[in-house]
């Protein structure tokens, strides 16, 4: 089976019977120092040839991506006992997806990314509303233009790992692997 098949077939799944946010998923990105950074995020967009998030690149996260493409996401699902793992390499999207995707956020969401020097730090929450305030009024009457700084990173997977909870401990563990544009299968013992 291909990997992708087998990712929308349990993403589905979680989309169904999950209670809480079936897109959520931990991502994975390193700094200067190799040091793992680890943080939730939300996948918007799945493609043929991988999986989107959307980020400001002045962001901790944008940071290292531009530092070190190499990415890695962890679905976990608890009420399916379900885990999907994927590394990848990341790269930015087509501005014009990105501003689509941006231009169907809600208004508050798109002044945000303006509002929001992400990872940076502040003197208050109140400094942030002040600013928020400023360009409520600046952008009044107006579209919300995409910052340039704001857009999609997709990963497109090297590796999937599919994780099924089993018996005292005997879980199920079935890597793909992208090799010369081919996906191999192997299973791993738990």
């Amino acid at each position: 089976m291909n990997p992708f098949k087998k990712f929308n077939l349990w993403f589905n799944l979680a989309k169904k019977k999950y209670p809480y946010d079936h897109t959520a998923f931990a991502l994975g990105t390193s700094d200067r120092n190799n040091q793992p950074h680890v943080r939730m995020v939300l996948l918007k967009l799945i493609l043929e040839d991988g999986f989107v998030f959307f980020t400001n690149l002045n962001s901790q996260k944008g940071k290292h991506f531009n530092l070190n493409n190499n990415l890695s996401m962890c679905f976990y699902w608890e009420t399916l006992n379900k885990q999907i793992r994927i590394t990848g390499k990341g790269s930015i999207i087509d501005e014009k997806i990105s501003d689509k995707y941006f231009s169907s956020r809600p208004r508050g969401s798109q002044i945000g990314a303006w509002v929001s020097k992400q990872s940076s730090e502040i003197p208050s929450k109140s400094f942030l509303k002040q600013k928020e305030a400023q360009l409520k009024k600046k952008f009044d009457g107006f579209s919300v233009p995409r910052p340039s700084y704001w857009c999609g990173i997709k990963i497109m997977p090297k590796e999937f790992e599919f994780w099924q909870q089993g018996d005292y401990r005997l879980h199920d563990r079935e890597v793909y692997k992208l090799k010369k544009n081919n996906w191999t299968r192997k299973l791993l013992s738990p």
